[in-house]
């Protein structure tokens, strides 16, 4: 594990430079904002330990809120994601169980099962963050519809990366 600590510090720097620097960018009339930010979270080895997902999920969000001067909006809602990791990939799980060594990746997994463990963890980013920022059960239709469109557009762009980052 120690070895893997450069590796995903390197993720996690231009995961976060990508999100900052062009993703953070792309906003149409308020309803898409995708969050490539989520991609490291996703990318953590199977046998990362809860509590240090939690916590990685805290410096994630903490250092998105930090540069878009979102007062803990993205903490809590990356959190959350770090929480129902584990759950997701319990009730998603092959009926073999996850290999030894393999990343919960794509190009491992296929196409439908990174589809499936990418759309729920995504769902519930979206929806916590998006509620959050509204603060009212008021605007639902609308928050519904920032999350959908929202999290298809995220979901894209981390399929797409897939292929740029773990290419054969």
């Amino acid at each position: 594990m120690i070895k893997l600590i450069p590796k995903y510090l390197l993720y996690f720097v231009v995961i976060l430079l990508i999100q900052l620097l062009i993703v953070q960018n792309i906003q149409l009339s308020g309803y898409i904002n995708p969050y490539f930010y989520v991609l490291f979270l996703l990318l953590l080895p199977f046998n990362t330990a809860d509590w240090l997902l939690l916590i990685f999920g805290f410096i994630l969000g903490f250092t998105m809120d930090i540069f878009t001067n979102t007062l803990g909006l993205h903490t809590s809602a990356t959190v959350l994601m770090a929480f129902l990791r584990p759950y997701v990939l319990k009730m998603i799980a092959p009926r073999d169980g996850y290999g030894e060594g393999t990343l919960p990746v794509l190009k491992q997994y296929g196409l439908g099962w990174f589809l499936k463990y990418t759309l729920l963890l995504v769902l519930a980013h979206h929806f916590f963050l998006f509620l959050f920022e509204a603060f009212s059960f008021a605007y639902i239709l609308d928050i519904l519809l920032r999350v959908l469109i929202s999290s298809v557009c995220s979901i894209l762009l981390i399929v797409v990366s897939q292929y740029f980052i773990f290419r054969r």
